[in-house]
């Protein structure tokens, strides 16, 4: 980064000012430069006022606290003459700027349980990254540890629904909080190009555009999958020999069992075929070996490098493993999943066939439940997509290096 603009500069120096502020919070679109921006002037406060304190740097998970925000801002405080040294196997960061020296402790507020890793904590300060994805818990811990006089709190994210705890009691009191609310859109990150703003705003659709494009706090509503239609957009299976098989699975015993057969090929996974099952209609469940050798039936000799299994399937995830196949555990976070799964379609990472009827009809029928609080689809008709959100998550974290989140949606830099 070259250049700031004027609202990454008031970031940068909020807490130089004497209007006596004990917050700051960082709202808006996507790739707006916020993150970093924020990060940048968390370091240069705490090193320019606390010497021997310890400050908490929270994401989501740690994995994304290092992807999100310190790997791109640790080489520019090196260049500009801080001494960082991190040690991993204690989540911690040391920082060194003349001749004072902070400890910065990296914690994940991934769900519920995550408050009490905090618990205990004595901060000088504390920077939440993607605070909206964070537990109320956990949030609420983290601002509690920071008892040192002159402490301060650093919140940054993008939208989420308009009922969301987060933007009811922090966003919509944040002058009777005393915390200064600054809302961002791509035209205040001024290391984005006009192109690159284009193919962001065309990578969504419907809420997660108003959300992530806009910057909008905004309810989800209508089919999840708006941009997707199942009539225009599978295609036929490809001809060609596909490099790699995976298979994904949603189990069910009185709800229908869902497993998707993909293939790789040219860079992209397509959804060859499926296997749908539904005990109710037929009117008899099956047992975890008859579903073994359904799904051998699917793979028909094929050898696949995985199979991805919903994580509460305890018992046919053993099933599995006797009869040699290769299980991961999905990642079963569902609003994540979503956002991933819809970038995954759009980028055509992903491409489902025409051969996958239950996929299709089910992605016709998708939506959003309006009837609670927080974002979540429907519990109706839901099988393939859950399958769905199960590989997409593990594609994700594997060329995210291990971490299935929303990568395109959530990665800020300056």
């Amino acid at each position: 980064m070259t250049r700031f603009s004027p609202k990454q500069k008031k970031v940068l120096s909020w807490w130089c000012r004497p209007e006596n502020w004990e917050a700051i919070i960082c709202d808006g679109a996507v790739r707006s430069g916020k993150t970093f921006s924020m990060g940048l002037s968390f370091f240069l406060w705490a090193m320019a006022v606390f010497d021997k304190k310890q400050f908490g740097l929270c994401g989501k998970t740690i994995a994304s606290l290092r992807r999100n925000l310190l790997t791109e801002l640790l080489p520019y405080l090196q260049g500009l003459g801080f001494l960082c040294r991190e040690k991993r196997s204690e989540n911690l960061l040391t920082v060194r700027f003349q001749g004072r020296e902070n400890r910065f402790l990296l914690f994940g507020g991934r769900d519920e349980s995550s408050a009490a890793l905090i618990q205990g904590s004595t901060l000088a300060g504390v920077l939440l990254d993607e605070t909206a994805l964070m537990p109320r818990s956990f949030v609420e811990q983290a601002c509690a540890r920071c008892s040192v006089p002159g402490s301060r709190l650093w919140f940054n994210c993008n939208p989420e629904g308009p009922s969301h705890w987060f933007y009811q009691e922090w966003i919509l009191k944040a002058r009777e909080r005393r915390a200064l609310y600054l809302h961002f859109t791509m035209e205040d990150n001024p290391a984005l190009t006009p192109r690159i703003r284009a193919r962001y705003r065309s990578a969504y659709s419907g809420t997660f555009y108003r959300r992530f494009v806009l910057g909008e706090w905004t309810a989800a509503q209508g089919r999840v999958y708006d941009f997707y239609d199942p009539e225009r957009d599978p295609e036929a299976v490809p001809e060609g020999t596909f490099s790699a098989w995976r298979v994904s699975v949603d189990y069910g015993t009185a709800n229908p069992a869902s497993f998707g057969l993909w293939g790789k090929l040219n860079g992209a996974w397509y959804r060859t075929e499926e296997y749908y099952y539904d005990s109710r209609q037929v009117g008899q469940q099956k047992t975890d070996a008859e579903y073994v050798e359904d799904l051998r039936t699917l793979l028909a000799g094929r050898r696949p490098e995985r199979v991805i299994v919903d994580p509460s399937a305890a018992s046919f995830i053993q099933a599995l493993r006797r009869a040699g196949f290769p299980v991961t555990p999905a990642d079963n976070d569902v609003a994540d999943g979503i956002r991933v799964t819809a970038d995954l379609l759009k980028r055509r990472r992903i491409i489902l066939c025409r051969s996958c009827r239950d996929c299709l009809r089910e992605m016709a029928v998708y939506c959003w439940d309006t009837r609670k609080d927080r974002d979540a689809p429907r519990k109706e008709q839901d099988h393939a997509m859950d399958d769905l959100r199960y590989f997409a998550m593990d594609l994700a974290g594997e060329e995210r290096g291990g971490f299935a989140a929303a990568w395109v949606e959530r990665r800020s830099a300056g």
